[in-house]
């Protein structure tokens, strides 16, 4: 049997890079996986050091079927160094499993998205799967295990080789969109900062991978598969990170129990009105947005 790859992405954190590691080699299915490593090249020498340990770490990874390592001696940047690391894969597996050097992942991680591929791949208006779910309010009432939801997660997340190849990374529509309030504001179902962000990208403000991939979404009527109880914990939240702030906001418990997964998924109102709440602006941000931008969301 063919276990889809896993696809990781390292900078300069050797600490973290351990522990994603070490947290994937809890996964039963990890030695019968092959682990892609990219490992970018320093931006500076500030981070020359870091980098270096980190290509040490990863010359010593063992337990998994296979592992194949490109170090960068130049530095791509995230955005770049993901679209065209998982490209690549892509070009020789159908789906992938990707993380990023600060994920920790229950110990069924691997099975709970190995599954979903699988349960999910002839469903075409799914495009992506999340082992990462916000602190978010799950009415009591809800029968699954996992959720969708218009917006993707970049923390532990699947896709498959046709949903990817519908990308299209220079968003040659962007002026028409950003120009219509209607077409932002359904953007903005999965969450009031969407819109925004994707014009500080345009705008080389911000590189991003990831709001180019929630655009793909929302330009083919897509979704992503959440689960409940979130299979990822984001431990990057502690100003090491490139794009993440030191913040507790996103802090979840990682759920090892068992799940079911429904062969069909609708959307449900009180989940996606709880996940958009969650990207609700200030009062402050909102102002700052329309004297910067001309709107608010």
């Amino acid at each position: 049997m063919m276990h889809t790859p896993i696809v990781l992405f390292t900078y300069n954190r050797p600490v973290h890079t351990a522990q994603t590691i070490s947290s994937l080699l809890q996964n039963p299915l990890a030695q019968a996986s092959e682990l892609f490593v990219f490992a970018d090249g320093a931006k500076s020498d500030a981070d020359h050091t870091a980098v270096q340990e980190v290509h040490a770490l990863l010359k010593k990874i063992v337990g998994f079927k296979k592992v194949h390592l490109t170090i960068r001696q130049e530095n791509k940047g995230l955005a770049n160094a993901v679209i065209e690391g998982v490209s690549e894969v892509l070009a020789q597996y159908p789906s992938v499993i990707v993380l990023e050097d600060d994920m920790l992942c229950a110990t069924n991680f691997l099975d709970y998205m190995h599954q979903a591929l699988s349960c999910y791949q002839a469903q075409k208006n799914i495009f992506s799967i999340s082992g990462y779910n916000f602190p978010i309010q799950i009415p009591h009432n809800y029968p699954h295990d996992v959720f969708i939801c218009p917006r993707p997660s970049s923390w532990g997340w699947a896709t498959w080789r046709d949903r990817w190849q519908k990308a299209d990374w220079e968003i040659p529509d962007f002026q028409s969109f950003i120009k219509d309030k209607k077409q932002r504001h359904a953007f903005n179902t999965g969450g009031d900062d969407l819109s925004i962000m994707l014009l500080r990208q345009q705008r080389g403000e911000i590189n991003s991978w990831a709001i180019r991939w929630a655009y793909t979404h929302f330009r083919q009527g897509a979704y992503c598969v959440y689960p409940t109880h979130s299979k990822i914990q984001n431990i990057g939240a502690d100003k090491t990170g490139t794009h993440t702030p030191a913040t507790g906001k996103y802090d979840v418990v990682l759920d090892n129990s068992p799940y079911i997964l429904p062969p069909t998924l609708c959307l449900n109102n009180q989940i996606q009105k709880s996940f958009k709440d969650f990207f609700k602006r200030s009062l402050i941000r909102k102002t700052l947005n329309w004297l910067k931008y001309g709107f608010t969301t």
